[in-house]
């Protein structure tokens, strides 16, 4: 099983399963994902709400960070700022790749370029990452 599908596992049953997010690439490098924007997971404007496209990120972020935490250590998200360009209407789909800015002993940053069908920048996404001892 390759680091997508054991991270697709990982999250069976959880918040990303519900969005519906697909991994289709993960490295030390970046996170690949696709997500298809349902008609529940829009505003009254029928198209992707903001909440859904934070969720999207912060789960590519968050795997990102997971495939590089060193051994007897966690992780969680402590900052999150997301810059809103263009709007994904219903029944589309949009992928989301995430890359390292910063990959310290005590904080990972990592930015997520989300993109509609088109090829059109949605939104930019930047989050901190915590490392933590594991408990």
């Amino acid at each position: 099983m390759n680091p997508a599908q054991k991270m697709q596992e990982r999250v069976r049953g959880l918040y990303p399963d519900l969005l519906g997010i697909q991994f289709t690439e993960i490295t030390t490098e970046h996170v690949l994902g696709e997500l298809t924007v349902r008609p529940d997971m829009c505003n009254v404007f029928g198209v992707l709400h903001g909440g859904a496209v934070m969720g999207f990120a912060d789960t590519l972020g968050a795997a990102a960070t997971i495939t590089n935490l060193p051994q007897g250590v966690r992780t969680t998200t402590i900052e999150s700022k997301t810059n809103f360009m263009s709007s994904a209407k219903a029944g589309t789909r949009v992928t989301g790749e995430t890359t390292a800015v910063h990959r310290g002993r005590s904080t990972m940053v990592w930015q997520t370029r989300i993109l509609s069908e088109d090829g059109k920048l949605v939104a930019l996404v930047t989050q901190t990452q915590i490392l933590l001892p594991r408990e």
